[in-house]
């Protein structure tokens, strides 16, 4: 038996301190980073404990009835620690769908955390939605990794542009500003896909401040004019390209090749995965086929991201 209890700022601290054990959690789970955006999702979080134990969490936000698990981030799953079992969370899953129908919720959408980013297997709650919840698949998105230890060749239009930016002199900025970036990358989103970043500068400012160690942005000049950037979240053993953009300069002289030739090769050769995120659009119906190229180019192959859905 388990008593869930809904989160309240009191227990940033249990929150925290479990989010920094628990084997498949990211930086993307303390609530310095969910909660700059608490204004515009009804957090629902959950936290599950046996006893005086808190055993397991569930970041959430609820809408219209439905419990979201959790779309204010890129993925949202339960999260567990190196002591969760199966058994357990069958029983935890049970629970939970009582509990929701007891606060009136009629529908979940659980978005599951990809493999690549588990510190040690955990994927209990894809079997126990299986089973108790008998969930189904919503959507699927095509994520793109590079398996670190074991690369595959750059493609050689990537290698060509690689030589042209040493021949180009280009410099590579670790650590830059983000805001001589984001002007670059909002021009660039608008351009190819009448888009604009999901953060503005000032929450990418903001979050960076809190997390400096977790955000790192790379910046590409030549002759000091900046041609090329991207911002990398760094996720334990994961190192995820969160945005990234060129203009015309940087892309005839290979400024997203000389920051990816640094970081898989000098900066993070340590890190086991590289993730260049999703090639979706329509919640996976359409698949971007040159971007997902452009990536796969790199020696990326796919991992889903997967959005599951039951009624209660």
């Amino acid at each position: 038996m388990f008593q869930i209890v809904r989160y309240t700022p009191d227990l940033r601290q249990q929150w925290d301190a479990y989010v920094a054990r628990a084997r498949n959690a990211t930086f993307l789970f303390f609530r310095d980073y969910m909660d700059y955006h608490a204004d515009r999702f009804c957090d629902h979080s959950l936290l599950f404990y046996q006893g005086q134990r808190l055993y397991a969490v569930l970041p959430a936000h609820e809408r219209d009835g439905v419990f979201y698990s959790h779309f204010g981030l890129t993925y949202g799953g339960l999260l567990m620690d190196d002591e969760v079992t199966t058994a357990s969370v069958l029983v935890l899953f049970d629970e939970l769908n009582g509990y929701l129908r007891h606060q009136g919720f009629t529908r979940v959408l659980y978005r599951a955390i990809p493999w690549v980013y588990h510190r040690q297997p955990a994927e209990e709650d894809l079997y126990a939605m299986f089973w108790k919840c008998q969930a189904r698949l919503q959507q699927r998105m095509s994520g793109t990794v590079i398996f670190m230890s074991q690369p595959l060749p750059w493609r050689k239009d990537h290698r060509r542009r690689l030589r042209s930016a040493s021949q180009a002199g280009l410099r590579v900025e670790r650590n830059g500003r983000l805001s001589d970036f984001w002007p670059l990358l909002e021009a660039n989103l608008q351009q190819r896909f009448q888009a604009r970043p999901v953060h503005t500068l000032q929450e990418m400012e903001l979050l960076q401040s809190r997390f400096p160690e977790q955000i790192v942005q790379y910046n590409v000049f030549l002759h000091d004019e900046i041609v090329g950037g991207i911002t990398f979240y760094v996720m334990g053993h994961v190192l995820h390209g969160q945005y990234s953009g060129t203009n015309d300069a940087g892309k005839r002289c290979g400024a997203m090749e000389a920051i990816y030739d640094q970081v898989m090769h000098c900066d993070y050769a340590h890190c086991r995965y590289l993730d260049f995120g999703t090639s979706n659009e329509q919640g996976g119906l359409i698949l971007n086929e040159g971007l997902i190229d452009h990536k796969e180019a790199y020696g990326g192959r796919t991992v889903c991201y997967d959005t599951y859905t039951w009624e209660l």
